[in-house]
């Protein structure tokens, strides 16, 4: 979403080449307007909103938000986020790595998706991260739910995840390992090409 086209900006980042990522984090009691807040404070410092993930979790709104913003602004963009804290609303804003390192890595390693369906139980996700981890593998997005079974009304737990897997590792292997745990967890998972998500 490209929130420079909500309304006018005092600064035009088309004549600026260098922009700064900024990734920022909201957590609190779930109200109407978090979300206009935050898009307020980019449009002032004509700030493209380039990516987020937002849910309500047990009443409290939790948002992930990457913005980039001309480097010149990137300082005063930071210190308005920040200024939007208030009782119970807690937020966080961090400047993104370099562009140059994440493109290295994304050239030496490739996308897969994981699913993985089962019934609800403690440790799927411990089991799998550390699995995961010792192969070296980096979860890039993960997305978790529980829902009731269609037949049997038990508690279903899903997952998705977007992994980066090192080039250098055999794929098959990392399948035969995680099929291996699934058969201890007693869930299902698949592994495809995660090209184009």
């Amino acid at each position: 979403m490209d929130v420079t086209a909500a309304k006018p900006s005092q600064f035009d980042t088309r004549t600026i080449a260098m922009l700064t990522s900024l990734v920022i984090t909201v957590i609190g009691p779930d109200r109407p307007g978090i979300v206009s807040a935050v898009s307020d404070k980019a449009v002032e410092f004509g700030a493209n909103w380039t990516d987020s993930v937002m849910a309500n979790f047990a009443g409290q709104f939790a948002g992930i938000v990457q913005l980039q913003v001309a480097a010149a602004h990137c300082e005063a963009l930071m210190a308005a986020l920040r200024s939007l804290e208030s009782p119970g609303m807690r937020i966080a804003v961090a400047k993104g790595g370099a562009g140059g390192d994440a493109n290295a890595t994304a050239t030496a390693a490739r996308h897969l998706m994981l699913d993985l369906v089962g019934n609800d139980r403690p440790g799927i996700i411990h089991s799998i991260s550390s699995q995961l981890a010792q192969r070296g593998v980096s979860i890039e997005k993960l997305q978790t739910e529980v829902v009731s079974g269609a037949w049997s009304g038990e508690q279903m737990f899903q997952m998705k995840a977007l992994l980066l897997v090192p080039a250098a590792l055999d794929v098959d292997a990392l399948r035969a390992g995680l099929e291996g745990l699934a058969n201890e967890l007693m869930v299902d998972i698949t592994i495809d090409d995660g090209q184009g998500v």
